[in-house]
């Protein structure tokens, strides 16, 4: 991927205001005084589709119909909010869009992408057998392809990246979830085509940590499973562009456990009263974890989604 420019993030941003606003970033004191830091939360959570992954889709569709005139549609894998956002931008610009979710997915994610259109095909046992199923279906219906990392969704996601330095730019750490890497890749393009010097640290499910051990061993690696709740970081096996970029530009990638995740979804109702899946909820569950090396600091977290199960959110918050 070529590095982005601010005019890269600022021709994206054009693409994306057409359909939603920027979000707001908020300094909330009740998280401040529990963790000792004044603590910034990036709002991704109040996208149109509850998740930040909408911004990529806007400007991939974009690019996609200016690059492929002809196309009639798309065919992609995702647990969820990928294909909100492909789903919501594909309709937008009339064309099909063929989402592989697999077995046993969100059923309310998989609700919201038909809303938006998409149709969903549920296959294989995790994200990955999905993303193989994707594959095979381009092929039969003459669909393009969308990747989980692309630098036309990088350039959409980064304008998140973008509002939020030029609101706080004298940021020390910035803490954001790994999936499959678009969003920290984001969060480092904005900060290096703004010269900053923010630190970002990359956050993973001990239960779906490849990202991590790959970070620390220089090279990529795969684990056996990825069985987290917070289904936008089960990933097995990092995508190797997106690791180029964020296993040479991050600070480190920090592990977080299931109940941290969950203590962090409870902490963000109690202290801002705002909705986060578990993925959304990774970053702040990181920076608690790493409170005493933060202490006194100007940190930011992405809340990069608010899309989970309303039974899986009765446990999490029923243990309150």
């Amino acid at each position: 991927m070529h590095r982005l420019t601010r005019d890269d993030i600022e021709q994206a941003a054009r693409h994306v205001y057409q359909v939603m606003p920027a979000t707001a970033q908020y300094c909330w004191p009740l998280l401040g005084e529990r963790l000792g830091c004044t603590v910034w939360v990036k709002h991704e959570n109040h996208t149109p589709t509850g998740a930040f992954k909408v911004r990529g889709g806007i400007t991939f569709m974009h690019w996609l119909k200016r690059e492929h005139p002809g196309i009639k549609g798309i065919v992609t894998a995702t647990r969820g909010n990928h294909g909100q956002s492909l789903a919501l931008a594909a309709g937008a610009l009339g064309l099909r869009a063929l989402i592989v979710v697999p077995v046993g997915n969100s059923v309310e994610k998989n609700k919201a992408m038909r809303g938006f259109g998409g149709e969903v095909v549920e296959y294989g046992r995790d994200f990955d057998e999905a993303r193989e199923e994707a594959a095979r279906l381009a092929q039969i219906h003459g669909l393009y392809l969308v990747p989980p990392f692309h630098t036309e969704l990088v350039k959409g996601v980064a304008t998140y990246a973008l509002e939020l330095f030029e609101a706080v730019p004298d940021l020390h750490t910035v803490y954001v979830p790994i999936g499959c890497g678009s969003g920290i890749c984001a969060v480092i393009a904005a900060r290096d085509a703004l010269g900053l010097n923010t630190q970002v640290v990359g956050v993973v499910s001990t239960e779906a940590d490849a990202a991590k051990l790959s970070f620390e061993a220089g090279a990529i690696r795969e684990t056996a499973s990825a069985n987290t709740f917070a289904d936008g970081l089960a990933v097995r096996k990092p995508i190797p562009d997106a690791f180029a970029i964020y296993g040479a530009a991050a600070e480190r990638i920090v592990a977080v456990s299931e109940e941290q995740i969950a203590e962090a979804m409870r902490v963000y109702y109690t202290d801002t009263h705002n909705l986060a899946e578990g993925a959304g909820a990774a970053a702040l569950a990181a920076l608690m974890q790493e409170r005493d090396a933060m202490e006194g600091k100007t940190v930011a977290v992405v809340l990069s989604g608010g899309n989970v199960d309303r039974s899986v959110y009765a446990s999490v918050i029923g243990n309150l």
